[in-house]
């Protein structure tokens, strides 16, 4: 009886969790434009989505802003870690409690922040404004995710390769860097989620003719969402879903032919 219980719980979980996004997905080959009826299954909306340049212009930017904001907080927050490793507990905690503010303060105040620091300095808001504010709240991400790493590493392996003659670039890159790259990737793809995600910060630090997916979709909801905006979640949601799959799978894979080799 407790374990139909659990099971009956569990499913419940998984229904309201997932139950929004099949509908949409539904939605998505609905020929109809009214959600309420179904005009039968099509794919017109897929093909009128890739025709829509308004909604492209805010993917291409969206996927830009993502990539190239997580490759970069990814290296900055790498590199923070590093050189935190080296620095006294007590600083080392200072510097890590401040890190985690950003993550803990609401968006709303983050944004409007970097707004106001934008306007101080007198930049021009746009993609730059944009690029510049994801690449400061994605470097808590990635230091979160590298420093649980750094804390695991042995530093009498590095000494070791200094002893036998490797210059540091050398020593870091052939000992340190192996063993921080599962948090590295970690934080990058959590970095690129949250860029993904942001609509707060975005909206505050845009300019105007800049959208990305968030802005967009907030500015259709005004009018009536598209159902193109359906095939492109669809997209959207079916992509991170093989990539997590493949993520999940493949490291398995490589271990359990690592296992079968041993045995």
């Amino acid at each position: 009886m407790r374990n139909a219980a659990r099971k009956v719980y569990i499913a419940l979980i998984f229904i309201f969790l997932y139950a929004p996004i099949v509908t949409l997905m539904v939605l998505s080959f609905n020929a109809s434009k009214t959600r309420a009826k179904w005009g039968g299954f099509t794919l017109k909306w897929y093909s009128s989505l890739f025709q829509n340049r308004d909604i492209m212009e805010a993917l291409v930017n969206t996927l830009l802003i993502a990539v190239i904001s997580s490759l970069a907080a990814t290296v900055i927050g790498t590199i923070a870690c590093v050189a935190m490793s080296g620095m006294k507990r007590r600083t080392r905690s200072v510097l890590l409690g401040v890190t985690n503010i950003p993550m803990l303060n609401a968006d709303i105040v983050t944004g409007i922040s970097l707004m106001l620091l934008f306007i101080s300095f007198g930049f021009r808001f746009g993609f730059g404004t944009i690029l510049l504010s994801h690449i400061t709240f994605n470097i808590p991400y990635v230091i979160l995710s590298v420093m649980p790493r750094m804390k695991q590493l042995n530093p009498s392996t590095y000494e070791a390769a200094l002893d036998l003659g490797a210059s540091h670039m050398t020593a870091f890159f052939k000992v340190i860097f192996p063993d921080l790259l599962p948090g590295i990737l970690s934080g990058f793809l959590m970095a690129f989620t949250m860029s993904l995600d942001d609509f707060i910060i975005t909206h505050f630090t845009k300019g105007a003719g800049v959208d990305t997916l968030s802005t967009k979709i907030y500015t259709e909801v005004k009018k009536g969402i598209k159902p193109e905006m359906y095939a492109l979640s669809t997209i959207i949601f079916v992509t991170v879903l093989l990539l997590l799959i493949l993520v999940n799978t493949a490291p398995g894979g490589k271990n359990d032919n690592k296992d079968n080799k041993e045995q």
